[in-house]
């Protein structure tokens, strides 16, 4: 029987909805490849039921996975990282340099995160992170490939959301695993028009000029599809591009603008919510309300964001 929250979507693909916040709204994908497996973004601590149960419903022992690949370490990413290691004797972590050590010893990692949420809702969200033994951690370099029982695998360096993200090109299907340098494409917006997508930019190193040039080596590569961690496989990659980029620029341009606003962070999230709704109205979404109302934790992130990269000193 098929598991609900596992949707499989061809290529020996599988994407796994995590149960983090809402339904559709963060992923793990699981590549099978002639009995072999790697994970590629695990979510939470609380997501690794799902995953072990996802591997045994494909009829696959734990031993049969040989990556565990966070895309970057936000802990939506790979905060189950440590824990599913655990139950994977022969799994190696492919992450990128920046984020080693946060694999190995996530203290730090968990300490800029309650810095952002508090601790009540690292705990309700996280749980306690555990760190994965150095042995089993492989730092991955730009341009880097790997193979899955014959299924070749390639890095990217991709700055902008973070400095410790890299992006995996997919031969067999000529896609993108794009954690959050593509943005993000909730399920709830599609209309007629196809998919919709925003940017996002989570403090703490959101850097627009980085991320720009990132979604462009990304299109470099042709890509028929991306994949997405918020939340699965978008087709129509040039028209979504697009849509980004123009967000992204608008973004910056509001931050700007309010820079030295009384209260800036009200104001970033009030400018950028009305920035959203006329994309939503544009793309055709019926209930914007409800639609921003979907979108209130990626606004207070943008917003907090925002205002880091405003206030760097190098920018």
């Amino acid at each position: 029987m098929a598991l609900p929250f596992v949707q499989s979507i061809g290529d020996g693909l599988h994407v796994i909805d995590t149960g983090f916040h809402r339904p559709l709204f963060d992923a793990s994908f699981l590549m099978v490849e002639d009995g072999r497996a790697a994970f590629i973004d695990t979510g939470t601590n609380f997501a690794v039921p799902r995953l072990l149960q996802a591997l045994t419903d494909l009829g696959l022992a734990p031993d049969a996975v040989d990556y565990v690949i966070p895309t970057h370490v936000h802990l939506d990413h790979a905060g189950g990282v440590g824990l599913l290691m655990q139950s994977l004797p022969r799994a190696r972590v492919l992450v990128h340099p920046r984020g080693a050590r946060h694999m190995i010893d996530p203290s730090a990692l968990y300490e800029g995160a309650l810095a952002v949420y508090g601790a009540e809702e690292m705990q309700r969200s996280y749980g306690t992170l555990i760190g994965v033994d150095d042995s089993r951690v492989q730092a991955t370099s730009d341009g880097m490939t790997v193979a899955l029982s014959g299924r070749s695998l390639r890095f990217i360096d991709t700055p902008g959301h973070a400095r410790h993200h890299h992006c995996i090109w997919d031969e067999r299907t000529r896609g993108w695993f794009t954690g959050d340098t593509f943005g993000l494409s909730y399920r709830d917006f599609d209309t007629a028009q196809g998919a919709w997508l925003l940017p996002t930019s989570t403090p703490v190193q959101f850097e627009p000029d980085a991320l720009r040039h990132s979604v462009h080596r990304l299109l470099q590569a042709e890509p028929r599809c991306m994949y997405l961690t918020h939340y699965g496989r978008v087709d129509e990659v040039q028209r979504l591009a697009g849509m980004l980029l123009r967000q992204l620029d608008a973004m910056v341009d509001l931050g700007l603008r309010l820079r030295d606003a009384p209260d800036r962070h009200e104001a970033l999230k009030s400018a950028m919510r009305a920035l959203f709704a006329d994309e939503l109205r544009r793309h055709g979404v019926g209930d914007v309300n409800g639609g921003l109302d979907l979108l209130a934790l990626d606004l207070e992130l943008n917003a907090q964001g925002l205002a880091v990269w405003l206030d760097r000193p190098a920018r």
